[in-house]
C-alpha cells in the first residue's frame, strides 16, 4: 500500500479496515451527486477529479495520484453528496473506508478530524487560485494557470526548459479550463509561434514560463498550492 503521503493514524485505518478494488481505466469511483459511500485512498492508478458547469462542459479540477485520498468533502454530515466525480484516467487499485468506519475512528480519534481538516482546506486553496484565474484572465489565464501547474506538478527542468512528462492533449487542456478544444488549439498555436512553448506528440516543453507568469500576474504562490494533484 502506497500510503506515505498520510499520517500514521490515517494509514492505518485504511490497511486495517479499507476494502480494496479495481478500478479499470475510464471507471467512475463516484459521480457528482451521489451520496457519500466513504473514503478513497489511491494505491495505483490516477484519478481525474472533475464537476459539471452551468452549460454541461465538464470542468477537470485535479488529479490524484497514488498516496492521496479522494471524496473527503463533506464527509461528516449526514446525507451528504459528493460535489466532484472521481474517474480513473489510469487503471489501478483503491483502498475504501466507509463513512461509519471514518466516524467511528475519529471518535476515538479526534486527529483524524484534523487530519481531513487540512486535507479539505488545502484542497480548497487551490480550487481557489484556480477559479481565480479563470475569473480575471478568461479562457486565456485558464490556460496560462493549467500549464504552470503543471510544470509544477509534472515538469522536469532541461537547460532553460521546462518538459512536461505526461501527456497533455488539447483535449485534456480544454477540460482543466472549462472551455472547448477548439479555443485551446487557437490559444496553443498563439503560444507555439510566439514560441513560448513547443508541442511533441502531446508532450508539451514550456521555453518561456515568465511569458506565462507576466500574462496572468503569477503571485509566485507556494508550490503545494499551484499544482493539478
Amino acid at each position: 500500500m502506497h500510503i506515505k503521503l498520510l499520517s500514521e493514524s490515517l494509514a492505518d485505518l485504511f490497511h486495517s479496515q479499507g476494502e480494496i478494488r479495481h478500478y479499470d481505466k475510464e471507471m467512475y469511483l463516484f459521480h457528482e451527486g451521489d451520496e457519500i459511500e466513504g473514503l478513497y485512498l489511491i494505491l495505483t492508478g490516477k484519478v481525474k477529479m472533475s464537476k459539471l458547469s452551468n452549460n454541461g462542459s465538464e470542468l477537470t479540477l485535479r488529479y490524484v495520484e497514488p498516496g492521496s485520498v479522494a471524496g473527503e468533502l463533506a464527509l461528516l454530515n449526514n446525507h451528504a453528496h459528493y460535489v466532484l466525480s472521481a474517474k480513473m484516467i489510469e487503471s489501478g487499485e483503491i483502498a475504501m473506508v466507509s463513512k461509519s468506519t471514518i466516524i467511528d475512528a475519529i471518535e476515538k480519534n479526534g486527529l483524524l478530524a484534523l487530519e481531513l481538516i487540512q486535507i479539505m482546506n488545502d484542497r480548497a486553496r487551490r480550487d481557489q487560485t484556480r477559479f481565480r484565474d479563470l475569473v480575471l484572465f478568461g479562457k486565456k489565464g485558464a490556460l496560462y494557470s493549467t500549464l504552470i501547474r503543471l510544470s509544477n506538478s509534472y515538469g522536469k527542468t532541461i537547460g532553460n526548459d521546462i518538459f512536461i512528462k505526461i501527456k497533455m492533449t488539447d483535449q485534456r487542456l480544454a477540460d482543466f479550463c472549462g472551455t472547448s478544444r477548439e479555443s485551446i488549439n487557437r490559444l496553443m498555436s498563439q503560444l507555439k509561434k510566439d514560441n513560448v512553448l513547443s508541442a511533441d506528440k502531446s508532450f508539451i516543453t514550456i521555453h518561456d514560463i515568465d511569458y506565462l507568469k507576466e500574462a496572468i500576474n503569477c503571485a509566485d504562490c507556494p508550490i503545494d498550492l499551484c499544482s493539478i494533484h
